[in-house]
């Protein structure tokens, strides 16, 4: 269970305000105005903003540790793949950066790869692969860090409309055999009908607590009502 107990995070004039409880094993959607705070909410779980309040993930509070120690992984909108690693490479630094791996580490490598279907174009590099092919190498480097909560920032926005349901379906159905927590940033409500158990809306300097996004959708907020151009 990932809590955030009356948290604060400012930049310089900006203040967004969240004290909310994401249960855990579940996909939750941060949907929002652009320029909201959904990113800085994110970043600020993840470790790279400062904050006052607390951040506890399954009753650990996670104030004290730098970003590299926390439980997570977070995919970011470039993929941030290295153009000059094939992609079983990119996929082989979620487990270390030496070039040689151990037998363990190569299997490890091979099923992440075959979990998201990548299987057999390991030694392509990013400019062999389509953009979903890159996206599903990305997904399978935050796998192997085997973190418990999955945090993604619009890794699928860029890709077409057939191309982005195919992969968040991918990243619900690895999410749901894993038991991986996911918060999952996103501009579509589409997106979070498809696969998030729970929404929470990000506007006017506040992340509300989640609700069901069957019933937020079916009664949503003025805030929502607001961002989807229905108030």
């Amino acid at each position: 269970m990932l809590t955030l107990d009356r948290v604060i995070i400012r930049q310089g004039d900006f203040a967004l305000s969240a004290d909310l409880t994401l249960p855990k094993g579940a996909i939750t959607a941060i949907i929002g105005p652009s320029g909201a705070g959904k990113s800085t909410l994110l970043s600020a779980i993840a470790g790279f903003l400062p904050v006052s309040g607390r951040i506890a993930w399954d009753g650990t509070d996670l104030g004290p540790l730098p970003p590299g120690k926390r439980p997570l992984a977070m995919l970011f909108q470039d993929n941030n793949l290295f153009p000059h690693l094939t992609a079983a490479q990119n996929v082989a630094l979620a487990l270390t950066h030496r070039a040689r791996l151990t037998e363990a580490q190569r299997d490890k490598v091979t099923d992440a790869l075959a979990r998201t279907g990548l299987s057999g174009l390991e030694d392509r590099k990013p400019s062999q692969l389509s953009g979903g092919q890159q996206s599903r190498v990305a997904l399978a480097r935050v796998l192997l860090q085997d973190k418990p909560l999955l945090l993604l920032d619009e890794p699928f926005s860029a890709l077409g409309p057939a191309l982005k349901s195919e992969m968040l379906d991918l990243v619900a159905t690895l999410a749901r055999d894993t038991g991986q927590t996911v918060l999952m940033i996103t501009h579509d409500p589409a997106d979070a009908r498809r696969i998030a158990d729970h929404t929470l809306v990000v506007a006017d300097g506040t992340a509300s607590p989640p609700q069901p996004t069957k019933d937020l959708f079916a009664n949503p907020p003025k805030a929502l009502r607001t961002y989807l151009g229905t108030a």
